[in-house]
C-alpha cells in the first residue's frame, strides 16, 4: 500500500503538471495558428486567380493579380496578428503589474489565495498551503502568474514573431494556387489550379484536425467544399465581368 507521503508527492506533482500541460496546448495552439494560415492563403488566392481567370485568358494578368493577392494578403495577416499580439503581451504585464502590487500589499491574502488554488486541483488544505508557500518562497509572482493568470511571467509572446509566422504560413499556402494557375499549362489551367488546391486543402485539413483530436474526414470535406464555392463563386462572377467589358 502507497504511503500517505507518497500520495502527498503525487498530488504535488499532478498540480505543477497543470501548467506544463498548459504550455503545451499554447504551442499547439501556435501550430494550429500556422495550418490555418497556410489555408486562408490558399482560399484567398485560388479564389482570387480563379476570379481573374474567369474574365481573361491573360497569364500575365492572373499572375500579377495572384501575386498581389498573395502579398497583401500576407502583409495583412502579418499586420493583425502583431496588433493582437502586442494587446495580448500589453494585457498581460499589466496583469502581473497589478498581481506584483497586490503581493506587496497584501501578502497573507495572496498567500491564501494560491493556497485556494491548489485546493481546486484536488489538494488538501495542508498541502496546498505547504506548496503555495514554498512556492511563494521561492518566486512568489511566477507562482501566482502560472496558477491565477496561466501566463508565464518570465516569457511573454513576441509580435514580431508572431506576425512572421503569419506572413510565412499565408505566403507558403498563396505560392500553391500562384504556381498551379501561372504554370506553362495554359489549356489546363483551371482543372490544375482546382486539382492542387483541393490536394492542398486536404493536407492543411488532415493536419489541423490532428493537431486539434477531432476527425479528420470532417475537416477535409469542410475545407474543400468552402475552397470550391470560393473558387465557383469568383470564377463566375469573373467570367460575368469580363464578358460584361469585353
Amino acid at each position: 500500500m502507497r504511503n500517505s507521503e507518497t500520495i502527498k508527492l503525487d498530488e504535488a506533482l499532478l498540480a505543477s503538471q497543470e501548467f506544463q500541460r498548459q504550455s503545451m496546448a499554447a504551442k499547439l495552439n501556435w501550430l494550429r495558428a500556422g495550418v490555418l494560415g497556410a489555408n486562408d492563403g490558399i482560399v484567398s488566392t485560388a479564389g482570387l486567380v480563379m476570379g481573374v481567370a474567369g474574365a481573361t485568358a491573360n497569364a500575365g494578368a492572373i499572375l500579377v493579380a495572384g501575386v498581389a493577392g498573395l502579398v497583401a494578403g500576407s502583409i495583412s495577416m502579418a499586420g493583425g496578428e502583431y496588433t493582437s499580439v502586442s494587446a495580448q503581451k500589453d494585457s498581460e504585464k499589466a496583469a502581473l503589474a497589478k498581481e506584483k502590487q497586490e503581493l506587496l500589499d497584501q501578502p497573507e491574502l495572496e498567500l491564501r489565495e494560491l493556497a485556494w488554488f491548489y485546493e481546486q486541483k484536488g489538494l488538501s488544505f495542508e498541502l496546498a498551503t505547504k506548496v503555495a508557500a514554498e512556492l511563494t518562497a521561492k518566486d512568489a509572482l511566477k507562482a501566482h502568474a502560472e496558477a491565477e493568470l496561466g501566463i508565464d511571467s518570465e516569457q511573454h509572446a513576441s509580435p514580431s514573431q508572431a506576425a512572421l509566422a503569419s506572413f510565412v504560413a499565408f505566403a507558403g499556402g498563396s505560392m500553391l494556387p500562384l504556381i498551379a494557375v501561372a504554370g506553362p499549362w495554359e489549356t489546363i489551367r483551371i482543372p490544375v489550379t482546382i486539382s492542387a488546391v483541393i490536394l492542398s486543402l486536404a493536407i492543411t485539413g488532415f493536419v489541423g484536425a490532428k493537431i486539434g483530436g477531432a476527425k479528420s474526414g470532417r475537416a477535409i470535406i469542410r475545407n474543400v467544399v468552402v475552397s470550391l464555392l470560393t473558387m465557383g463563386v469568383t470564377y463566375g462572377i469573373g467570367a460575368l465581368v469580363g464578358t460584361t467589358i469585353a
